[in-house]
């Protein structure tokens, strides 16, 4: 019976790193075009904390700015109560442009970040595995330059983190909101 178990567990935890693996990037990913004012539209994430705090989640904004060496500066403002909130992330770039590492210094837990898809100019699909030694959860972050996206591009969203195995509960278009949204200026 434990052997069956533990095969059973092996085999989900290969088939999860196998998925990651399995994650596209960008083709000809263009850094300088990806930099910017971004809003976040969409949230997907099998993760506890977005679980217990999903019914407070709110767009932000985030402005990904490029270091001199390649790396990515992703700074996100966002409403928390009643005051907005800016969390700072330094995004490692790797060997595969559009492929980032991030370590978290609160957490511990390490961020495989994958720029998925992105037309630079309207949307960006970004998906991230965390790695924590309490095991792995998906995110996936849908990036809007306006307020506003498309059905289709909210669909894609949708479709792709059904594709990384995210339950439709998982799954949050953000509420609008104009908290905090001048701050990110």
């Amino acid at each position: 019976m434990q052997a069956t178990l533990l095969s059973i567990l092996g085999l989900a935890l290969l088939g999860a790193l196998r998925a990651q693996e399995d994650v596209p990037v960008q083709a000809d990913f263009q850094e300088d075009q990806f930099t910017g004012k971004w809003y976040s539209i969409g949230l997907a994430s099998n993760s506890n904390w977005f679980k217990d705090k999903k019914h407070l989640m709110k767009m932000c904004t985030t402005i990904i700015s490029a270091t001199a060496d390649g790396n990515l500066e992703v700074t996100s403002t966002y409403p928390k109560a009643d005051r907005c909130e800016t969390r700072n992330s330094l995004y490692i770039k790797t060997e595969q442009p559009g492929r980032f590492s991030y370590t978290s210094p609160r957490w511990g837990s390490k961020h495989d970040i994958r720029v998925v898809e992105t037309n630079y100019n309207e949307y960006a699909l970004v998906a991230t595995q965390i790695s924590k030694n309490t095991g792995t959860s998906t995110m996936v972050l849908l990036y809007s330059r306006t307020k506003e996206l498309s059905p289709e591009r909210l669909e894609r969203f949708t479709q792709f983190s059904r594709e990384q195995g995210l339950a439709d509960e998982n799954i949050l278009i953000l509420p609008k909101t104009d908290k905090c949204m001048a701050d990110a200026a």
